[in-house]
This record gives C-alpha cells, structure tokens and sequence, in this order.
C-alpha cells in the first residue's frame, strides 16, 4: 500500500502519533479528535510499512462493538483480512487465553462462563445452603465484595478482617463462594481478568513467549481501566512489548465501576520515555462549545492538559434555561423538540441527557403527551424497571388481593424465606379449588407447610392486611411512600452499595413523586390509586419506539458517552442533582463530576440547551434549588440566558412585599408559578397577579408569547 493512502486523512498531530517510532506512547484524545482513526492507522501502518506481522499486534478495548469496528476499519485500510491480529475486549482476550491454557490456568478443560445474574443465583444458592437470612447478608452486597476484591487482584487468602466481624463474614463468603466455582468449574466475569493476569504472573516461561510473539500492545479507552486490567497490560508490555495506549483524563467519569484516572499518570512513569501526544483538534462541535468545555474542564486539577479547538464554524451560545419547575422544564424541552421536528430534522439527531434515572420519568411524560416518540438509550422506561414493578406490585396486591401476578411477583421480595416449593403448593390448592393464590395462601398455611414456612407465609399475609388498614385514610402519593418502607423494598435495595442499588432507591422516591404529580381523568368511575395503576400499566406498554424507530434519544450523561448528536439537551443542571449531592463534599467525585458534565457539553454538535428548576419535586420531596455550579464555570460569553431567573420560588416562600398578595391569589383561585393554558398563547407560568373581583389581573410568561398581562375574567385560562 501507498504510504500516503495511510496518512492523508490524518492532521499534523494524528500523523506524529501514528508513525512515531516504537517507544511506549500515551495518546490523549480528546472528544471528538480522532482516537479510533489514530488506533486503526497505527496498526496498519505498523503492519503495511514497519512490516509487523498481524500476530504480533494485540489491540484491546471495552466493547464488543468497539473492536469489530476497529477491525474491520484495519481490514479496510489494508485492503485485506487480519484474521491473526489479536483484537478483544479485556474479557474476551483474558477468555481466549484461558481457554488455551486452561491447564496452566488450574481449570477444568470445560470450564463454563457465568454473567452477573449466573452469579447472583449462586451467592443466594451459597447463603440458602448455610441457612443464613439473606435480609441481613445481601447477595448483591456480597457480589459486590466479591467483584471488587477480584478488579484489584485479590483472593480471600490476600484479605485482613482488620477486626470487624462483618468484613471478616464477607471474607468467609468470598472463600465459599470461590469454593464453589472451583468445584463446578465456573468462571464469573471479575475471574476471567484476575485468572488471566495470575496465568502470567504465576508461569514465567508463559509470560516470556506471549512477550515474544507480541511486539506491540494498542489499548483503546485507557482512561476506563480498573487495576487488575492495567496490571495484566503492564505484565505483557514488560520490558520488550512496546505499549501504546489512548485515552482522555478528562473523560475518565467510571470511578464506581473501578476505572482509575490515576493510570494515565502512572503510564509514564511505569513506561520511562513516553511520548505523550495530544490529540487537540475536534471534528465533531462548534468552537463555541468546545471553548465552554475547555472552560469547565479547567477547574479539576492534576490534569494532563489540552484545549480542543476546531477550524469549523463558531456556532450558537449555549441557551441556559431556568425553569420553574421540573414540568416546565420537561414543557420547555418537548417544545423546543417540537420546533427542530418541524424544521424537518430527525428525531434521531436530538438528545435529552440527565444525570439521574429518575429525572426520564417526567420527561417521557412530556414526549408522551406530545406524541413525540422517544427511546431510553441504554436501560428501561420509568414504570418497566424492576423495582418500579415491585412497588406496584404491593399497590396492587393492597388493592385487589386476587391480583395473582402481583402475589407471586412480591410474596419473597424483599425475602422472607418462602421458597418456588411453598409458591407451587399455593398453585397446587388454587388449580384445585379455583381459587386466587391469596386465599390459597392462608389455607396452605394452616393445613399443609411447616411451622416455618406457615409463619413466613401468614406474616405476608398479615403485612399487606396491616398495609391496607394503614392506606385507608392516606393520599396517593403517601399510600406509595407507605408501600415502599412498610415492603422494605427500600431498605432492600438501599442494602446493595453499588450505584444499582442506590438509583433504585432513587427510581422508588420518584414514584413518591409521581404520585404527588397525578392528575385523575377517572375520578368517579375508579379510586385514586387503581386509576394511578392503569395509568402506570398504560404507560409502560406504549410510547417508547422501537430500536430502528427515528425517535428521540433519552439516556445518562454516563450512557452517553462515544456519542454525539446535532442538538442535545442537559437537563437537571442543579446543585445537588448535577453535581450530585454525595459528590460536591468530595474533591474527587466532584470532579469526576465535572468530567461528566464535559463528556455531556462535548456530545453536543451544533446546539445545546442547559435547563435547571428553580424548585423540583424529585425522590419524593420538593426542593428549591440552584444553579449547578458548573453552569457558573462556562463563561458568560458563551452562554444566553433563554429565561433569566425570576425566583417565584422566592416569591411563594419567603415573607416580604409579596406576602399581601396570598389573599389575592386565594381569591382567585391562583397561585404565583401555577402553570396555565392560554387557547392563543399556549402553556405559561403565572409571575405576578393584582386587582380584585372583575379587574383582577395576572402576569403570565408564555413560552412562545413571551410575558403577558390579561384580565383573568376574560382570559379564559385553563390551570394546569
């Protein structure tokens, strides 16, 4: 192949880190600057001009996905196969290579695979089999010891209890736990990596031929990895294998999962004589928004450095925002999705970003409404997640103690020691005598199980009777609030220390909120809560377009990661929300948060919208709230304010010259920040209001209209 058909599409800074000489290399790309392109032309030209052969190239990176586009993108630039080159995800070379060497390794020959929910069923199988009570020792909490103790190299025999008896429980499931494995010959996920690295640490003359064959290592995403993937790389590279690894410190926004930011500055002093190059040049967004994320980004300390920039067009400000609330923020958004659909753009080509799972909910209330279809990228509808179900589950079991499904889904959840043998005698009784699972339960309880079993059984039965007593007099949103603490879902997922556990928690608060929000249609035909469960069964079987679908893309600053799009929304920019509240007192996790605030701003091509509420009704409480602080850190001359901020919240809460105006309001039948439907003007929010009787009159900012005074006789205004 012709030399300049490998370089020519590549800048100054892309051609340095490609053809440099073999010497370890840290490539710091930043968003949107060619990392994938750089990874791919290094390795042909290593293998069309250096004359390396394939087999002696090994390229790894996080996703399945990422490395079939890395070889197929080789496989294009050569003009031919590289079926010997060995490219993978972490777990997928660890995989291979113990597959070849399982003997070496301490396997058996047939040694299976298990995933995450494989080894969840193990660890309760574990704790049923040592009669312990699964409520005081969590499976998830365990697994998560487990996992973690195995991404930094560890097995229970490298573990000190350090004293304290629940670390030195955890230790000893940990031990039965890898007992287990060894004696079925399963692997979990963290095993392949930690088994992989003790194949080459622990076999020297194994190490030394993979360091013979391999003469260069390429690593994609270096900033993502956790401490056993790093030792296992640096363990091949040696002092022979020539390393060259990419990634972005400021992109670096994993530390929960284990990834270690740290490892871009330990590569050079592990590997002495790095070049480091930086990939600076952005091809995806305008200068405008590439000049505020270098902004922001410059606020975390002990960073490498570099400042994206882009020959491209300046482009609009960024368009800050402030809501009222976070309905008006959801108002504003569809609104604004509404006008870019018109204009004939794609509803593919938009984003919505938020921080928390549960800020989708109100926002696919939105789109729902609007008719605008919209896909949660990477994970589930608010009302389809699992611990939303359970909820409802116990709602509806409250409700109609014949709802079947709803028995069998919450009778062991939370667990309570009742077992597939006891829920199939209750099946067995209800077939025979045509009756619900309820009524089977307490005639199984009395007649056929054992002590143990029947007072599990009748202790169910008794909570959601004592539910039931307690919901009678209580409002939606509290009889939610109740089915949540009185079940212990909460507890039980709270229980689990991953980030699962707490957005969970946090899914469970904002149905608190959903139900405060609830508008019925059905009042008289239905009680409150049946017509809030038809409404959540409604809504989690329609609305959402399929995967192939042009649709509107909901999804995490954390799912949105590699992405990009031609308009994106950053929603929920508050203090205590974005950057979240368990962060702000961390130098640490806030600036990690502040490299996802970067990550979102960069996703960003042509426009973006910031939106935040001034007061938000999350996880069941409503909040005042103010600005994210990373809103302060973009420059002002990159931003314009959509909306500046009113402060009604003040106004509604604070005594002071506005307090007269409350028997106004009450007179009419109006609050300040109320949101209204005007039939010409559309959706507002009240701002002020004066006058009695027939000249009452009443502020009201208008969305599209701007801010308008009318006579609140005439006007004729819907109250939303």
């Amino acid at each position: 192949m012709d030399v300049t058909l490998i370089l020519e599409s590549l800048n100054d800074a892309q051609r340095k880190a490609v053809t440099a000489p073999a010497q370890p290399m840290l490539v710091i790309a930043g968003a949107g600057s060619g990392k994938t392109r750089v990874l791919v032309h290094r390795a042909a030209w290593l293998i069309d001009v250096e004359g390396v052969s394939p087999q002696s190239l090994l390229a790894v990176t996080f996703t399945n996905k990422a490395a079939a586009e890395m070889r197929g993108r080789i496989e294009s630039l050569l003009g031919m196969p590289v079926n010997h080159l060995w490219i993978g995800t972490f777990h997928g070379l660890a995989h291979r290579l113990l597959r070849r060497h399982w003997r070496e390794a301490g396997l058996p020959p047939n040694f299976q695979i298990i995933d995450s929910d494989d080894q969840l069923r193990l660890i309760k199988r574990l704790l049923k089999n040592l009669e312990i009570d699964d409520s005081r020792w969590v499976p998830r909490e365990i697994q998560y010891f487990i996992n973690a103790q195995k991404d930094e190299g560890l097995r229970p025999k490298h573990l000190d209890d350090d004293g304290d008896p629940n670390r030195r429980q955890m230790i000893a499931f940990y031990k039965a736990y890898e007992e287990i494995c060894e004696r079925a010959g399963l692997v979990d996920f963290a095993e392949l990596l930690l088994r992989a690295h003790e194949l080459w640490r622990d076999n020297a003359e194994l190490l030394a031929h993979y360091q013979r064959r391999f003469s260069h290592l390429l690593i994609d995403e270096f900033q993502d990895t956790n401490a056993i993937q790093y030792a296992w790389l640096r363990l091949l590279a040696g002092k022979t294998v020539v390393p060259f690894a990419v990634g972005d410190d400021d992109q670096s926004i994993y530390r929960w999962r284990g990834a270690r930011v740290e490892h871009i500055h330990q590569f050079q002093k592990d590997f002495p004589g790095t070049v480091v190059v930086k990939l600076e040049q952005n091809y995806r967004s305008t200068a405008t928004i590439l000049k505020a994320a270098n902004a922001l980004i410059a606020n975390n300390n002990a960073r490498i450095g570099k400042n994206l920039w882009t020959d491209g067009v300046d482009g609009e400000p960024i368009k800050v925002y402030a809501a009222y609330n976070e309905r008006d923020e959801a108002d504003f958004i569809v609104g604004r999705l509404r006008d870019w659909i018109d204009q004939g753009n794609l509803r593919a080509d938009a984003a919505v970003l938020y921080r928390s799972n549960a800020q989708s909910r109100v926002l696919e209330e939105g789109l729902m409404n609007a008719g605008i279809p919209y896909r949660v990228y990477g994970g589930l509808r608010f009302f389809e997640r699992a611990e939303i179900k359970d909820a409802l589950a116990y709602l509806r079991l409250v409700s109609n103690r014949d709802d079947d499904a709803s028995f069998e889904r919450i009778i062991n959840r939370p667990t309570r020691g009742i077992g597939a043998r006891t829920v199939e005698s209750m099946r067995a009784y209800a077939r025979a005598n045509n009756c619900s699972l309820w009524r089977a339960a307490s005639a199984v309880a009395n007649d056929e199980l054992n002590a143990r079993a029947a007072n599990a059984v009748l202790s169910f039965l008794n909570l959601i009777e004592k539910m039931a007593r307690d919901a009678a007099d209580l409002d939606l949103s509290q009889q939610i609030d109740l089915a949540i603490h009185a079940s212990d879902l909460i507890n039980f997922f709270r229980k689990d220390k991953g980030e699962k556990g707490e957005t969970r928690v946090e899914n469970l608060l904002e149905l608190v909120s959903a139900g405060k929000s609830f508008k019925p249609s059905l009042a008289d035909e239905m009680s409150l809560v049946d017509e809030f469960l038809s409404h959540a069964a409604l809504e989690s079987g329609e609305g959402q377009a399929d995967a192939w679908e042009d649709c509107v893309q909901l999804m995490t600053m954390h799912s949105a990661k590699g992405l990009e799009f031609p308009l994106v929304f950053m929603s929920g920019m508050e203090d205590g929300l974005f950057p979240h509240q368990r962060s702000i007192a961390d130098p640490s996790g806030l600036e990690e948060e502040r490299r996802l605030c970067y990550v979102g701003i960069t996703r960003t091509m042509q426009t973006l919208y910031v939106t935040y509420a001034e007061q938000r009704r999350l996880h069941g409480m409503d909040k005042l709230s103010h600005p994210s602080r990373f809103i302060a850190e973009i420059p002002g001359e990159f931003v314009e304010e959509i909306r500046p901020r009113v402060q009604v919240s003040r106004r509604l809460f604070s005594p002071g010259p506005r307090a007269a105006s409350k028997a106004t309001e009450a007179e009419l039948g109006i609050r300040l920040g109320q949101r209204v439907r005007h039939d010409k003007f559309g959706n507002g929010v009240i701002l002020n209001c004066e006058g009695q009787g027939a000249h009452a009159r009443v502020e009201v900012n208008f969305e599209t209209a701007g801010t308008k005074w009318l006579v609140l006789s005439y006007a004729n205004l819907d109250l939303m």
